[in-house]
């Protein structure tokens, strides 16, 4: 099963309200980025490429939650940047989590130990350690040597204080299938992790290096035969089984970018956390001022390559809950 029971439940029961409620457009959890700045300078990010004056602020903590308060998602990924460098991180969990919100805290851990008894193990809350590969690429990747093995030791010390602890690990053109399944044999077998989720590199703009992004015929290709053979049935991933279709090619769906909204110091991005087309002050004015049929694959040629999470994987959640067998099979993990 991709996610707990009480949290598929919340999921689908919030879906349901959304559809009683004729809604066609909604966040199924908006990415939450209270900060930009970071300890690391990994090669296929570019965050810190921000003004120094913009990476130096920290959002407040009653905006993060006004934010997400009015947006009205069930979930919030907590990203950056480095999000523990945020003084008042803790709190905007603690926070989050009185409202009833299921809240993941992506981080690269580093810092994971010195900030690790500020938080409390909570049902709704998990850490989603970044793990870009085994011990050599993943440090390549961050272009710092020993972060995978601070980033291991991190995440044993969590599971031992009681945490449920996730992971997230991004694929390039770099890696073969092989080094697909082993990372991920890693992660479940040896470090078993709660859950891993797993995006293909996408073409992020300002990020350093801009040689390594996966085409879509490579995305489907490489999971396709790294899911070969049942292995991806016996991994935890935290994905819905269409979306993993969708990854390996078997089924095709249009971005629903509406479903994953991103928030930042620079307010609602447009449309989504890969592209900036401009920002709002509010989630009401993102929905309804943004030319949501504009994007996608076939649609705007920056979208071509374009396999993330972000923009399909809300898709392939609302074609799961819409239907009797695609539930069913979500929940016996196929």
């Amino acid at each position: 099963m991709a996610m707990p029971l009480h949290q598929s439940i919340r999921l689908g029961g919030f879906l349901f309200k959304q559809k009683l409620l004729r809604r066609d457009k909604f966040a199924l959890l908006v990415e939450l980025e209270p900060l930009f700045a970071c300890n690391l300078k990994c090669a296929g990010c570019g965050k810190i490429q921000q003004p120094h004056t913009l990476l130096k602020q920290r959002m407040p903590v009653e905006q993060a939650v006004a934010a997400i308060e009015e947006s009205g998602a069930p979930m919030v990924s907590i990203a950056g940047g480095e999000p523990l460098m945020h003084p008042q991180l803790d709190e905007i969990v603690r926070q989050l989590l009185k409202r009833k919100k299921i809240v993941f805290l992506c981080t690269n851990a580093v810092l994971m130990p010195k900030h690790l008894h500020k938080f409390a193990p909570h049902r709704n809350f998990a850490w989603m350690v970044h793990i870009d590969g085994l011990r050599e690429r993943h440090d390549e990747s961050v272009c710092k040597d020993g972060v995978f093995d601070q980033a291991v030791a991190a995440v044993k010390q969590a599971q031992a204080a009681g945490f449920r602890v996730m992971t997230n690990t991004t694929f390039f053109d770099l890696d073969s299938p092989q080094d697909v399944i082993d990372v991920l044999d890693c992660l479940n077998d040896d470090l078993r992790v709660d859950n891993m989720q797993i995006s293909p590199g996408y073409a992020y703009e300002k990020a350093p290096d801009q040689e390594h992004w996966l085409r879509v015929e490579q995305t489907r290709a490489l999971f396709a035969k790294a899911f070969a053979d049942g292995r991806r049935k016996r991994w935890r991933l935290n994905h819905s089984p269409l979306f993993l279709d969708f990854l390996e090619g078997k089924i095709d769906f249009a971005c629903t970018a509406w479903g994953i909204p991103s928030y930042s110091l620079l307010g609602w991005q447009r449309p989504c956390y890969l592209l900036a087309d401009g920002y709002t002050k509010t989630y009401k004015e993102l929905i309804e001022t943004t030319d949501w049929d504009a994007y996608g694959r076939g649609k705007d040629e920056r979208c071509y390559n374009c396999m993330a999470h972000c923009g399909y994987e809300p898709t392939a959640v609302i074609a799961t809950m819409g239907s009797l067998k695609q539930t069913i099979r979500a929940a016996v993990g196929s």
